[in-house]
């Protein structure tokens, strides 16, 4: 894991912007830090690299790394590294690093882009051929690994963070006022839909695409080179899609426990974390550490869980209580870190736990991301399934009852309180824009946009749903969140769920599957029997971490009170007397908590980065 940037324009880069931009990187890549430039027919290019060492500690691994003409910077990790290398060294190449990194270039000299599809990692990176002066820039398929990007008069710039280009443009750009207005209005869900960002004119290379540019700076091509067919589902029983999925997960740990230096694994009690560390500690003998964030609201409490798996399989673990104190300070070194609004309060919760996990000397986080999307884990997904199997009558009969005895005294949405919503209207989607149109009401200006949804070539509701959550919805801002909160501790996060051979099994499972008895996610959780413990897999309890906001934020200090309130650039997009209501107020709803939540970490956005 590292940090990447770069230039291309008609002039050199001033050396104090490049200076600046290490400064920054130091984060993403603290153990080695290179500028490379080059210079040809009046155009100027510079790369920089910082590092974080993970496989093969030695300095030739440092980067930028070179084959011939070209130079190659790279952020992330190429997992099937050691299967590629083989490929390579038997058609007579000869390796001078046991890094990922020489593989990754090597490969894609040989192979070139259409290489990529032989590639399973994360990453993005940055590839120059000195020869044309043209440069690729390029991410991996789910988006694990940010890069931005920016065009101007004066050249074109890139970056892991989008606070390294600002240091390299030597100025920062507007503050996108219509993108904050759809962030408070429709919540972070919307967000990655647009294409936008939270700066005029930013912009972001696609997941799982590649773009080129010549050697003015000019975009030549942007192609996508993974281009899944996403209606997969073949016929098999129900044992059948557990040993498929079994065997898919034990290869995307396998390969995500490749390090040089100790990972250690976010853990809850739940299915998702529970699967990626059983799996290392009972098929690969692994010296697992879990580290779990334990909640002080006892209804969303799990700790019980967490301490059962722990000693059922034997490992280290730590529990972190969550840290109310100095949350205004901390939450502010946040926001400025991450060059945008901090999008929930869960991921304040996720960088105390990756705080913790680098105080205890390690270098790797291992979440679950992508499992809920994947194998449906969400309330609302109970809905999306009894539309799809509405006219298997036995079975929708069966899953409605069990809806009734297991799923409705847990659901809050009032929304999802109607199994039948999506059966009878396949289309509604109000429950994901939650009180939008209440909270367009709290705003200074009109604004209003309708939620949106991309299609895709499957005729499964629940599906259609899962895909726009994986690529579209919520893991795009888990990812964003997961990366920053890591890399402010110098500490690179993996997500073995976000596996492509995974996702393709997925994808094949009959819908009728997903769902069982009433449990979410059946078949990742038979896959598991054996695996991961019992009393994990048979728990129907979906917590994750939840806390109310006040249980943060002491609305009755005065000092509080006053900064909530005070003069702000966020008082152009939001009625003050809407906040004073708020606070005002013992208890919100849990729509109106995350409200307020949006309103402070926009005005501290506003205040200290923008």
């Amino acid at each position: 894991m590292c940090g990447i940037a770069g230039y291309i324009g008609d002039r050199p880069l001033a050396e104090a912007r490049e200076r600046e931009a290490l400064r920054l990187m130091h984060r993403r890549g603290p153990d080695h830090q290179e500028v490379e430039r080059h210079a040809s027919h009046g155009r100027h290019a510079v790369f920089l690299h910082s590092r974080l060492k993970i496989i093969d500690l030695d300095r030739r691994a440092n980067q930028p790394f070179h084959c011939g003409e070209k130079s190659f910077i790279f952020n992330g990790e190429l997992y099937n590294y050691l299967e590629l290398a083989s490929t390579l060294t038997a058609q007579g190449l000869t390796l001078r690093t046991r890094s990922d990194t020489e593989v990754f270039l090597l490969w894609l000299d040989r192979y070139g882009m259409e290489g990529l599809d032989q590639c399973e990692g994360m990453w993005a990176f940055g590839l120059f051929d000195e020869r044309d002066g043209s440069l690729v820039l390029c991410r991996d398929r789910f988006g694990e690994k940010p890069l931005y990007y920016y065009k101007d008069d004066s050249g074109f710039y890139f970056g892991s963070e989008i606070k390294f280009i600002f240091a390299l443009m030597g100025r920062k750009l507007p503050v996108n006022d219509d993108h904050i207005d759809r962030f408070l209005v429709n919540g972070y869900k919307a967000l990655y839909k647009s294409g936008m960002q939270f700066f005029q004119g930013l912009e972001a290379v696609p997941a799982g695409a590649w773009l080129r540019l010549d050697r003015s700076g000019q975009l030549q091509e942007c192609k996508r080179y993974w281009n899944p067919a996403y209606d997969q589902e073949r016929e098999m029983t129900f044992d059948q899609a557990a040993l498929s999925v079994r065997e898919a997960m034990i290869d995307a740990m396998k390969i995500r426990l490749r390090s040089d230096v100790p990972l250690a694994f976010c853990m809850s009690g739940g299915v998702d974390s529970n699967t990626l560390i059983s799996i290392a500690k009972r098929t690969f003998d692994y010296d697992v550490h879990g580290f779990t964030i334990v909640n002080s609201d006892e209804r969303y409490a799990e700790i019980d869980l967490v301490e059962h798996a722990v000693a059922e399989l034997g490992i280290r673990h730590t529990a972190i209580p969550v840290q109310t104190t100095d949350f205004i300070d901390n939450f502010r070194s946040l926001v400025r870190y991450h060059d945008a609004p901090v999008l929930t309060v869960t991921y304040y919760a996720q960088w105390l736990l990756e705080r913790s996990i680098a105080e205890a000397g390690y270098k790797i986080s291992i979440s679950g991301t992508g499992a809920d999307e994947l194998f449906s884990g969400y309330y609302d997904h109970h809905g999306f399934y009894l539309h799809d199997i509405q006219n298997d009558a036995p079975l929708f009969e069966t899953s409605l009852a069990n809806w009734q005895t297991h799923i409705k005294p847990i659901v809050r949405n009032p929304y999802l309180q109607d199994p039948q919503r999506f059966v009878q209207n396949p289309a509604f989607r109000d429950h994901i824009f939650l009180d939008a149109q209440k909270f367009a009401e709290y705003l200074c200006n009109p604004w209003s946009e309708p939620f949106h949804e991309n299609a895709y070539a499957t005729s499964s509701l629940l599906r259609l749903r899962m895909l726009n959550e994986l690529f579209h919805e919520s893991v795009p801002v888990i990812l964003h969140e997961d990366d920053l909160n890591a890399m402010y501790f110098s500490i690179e996060n993996r997500s073995p769920f976000l596996d492509r051979k995974l996702f393709e099994t997925a994808l094949e499972i009959p819908i009728r599957h997903m769902i069982r008895n009433g449990s979410a996610k059946a078949v990742l959780r038979e896959s598991m029997r054996g695996i991961v413990p019992d009393r994990i897999l048979d728990s129907r309890r979906k917590v994750g971490f939840n806390a109310p906001l006040f249980s943060f934020l002491d609305r009755k200090d005065p000092a509080t009170r006053r900064w909530l309130l005070s003069d702000s650039e966020i008082f152009n997009h939001v009625k003050r007397d809407r906040i004073e209501k708020f606070l005002d107020r013992d208890q919100l709803p849990n729509s109106e908590s995350k409200f307020l939540f949006y309103f402070i970490s926009v005005k501290m956005f506003l205040e200290e980065v923008a």
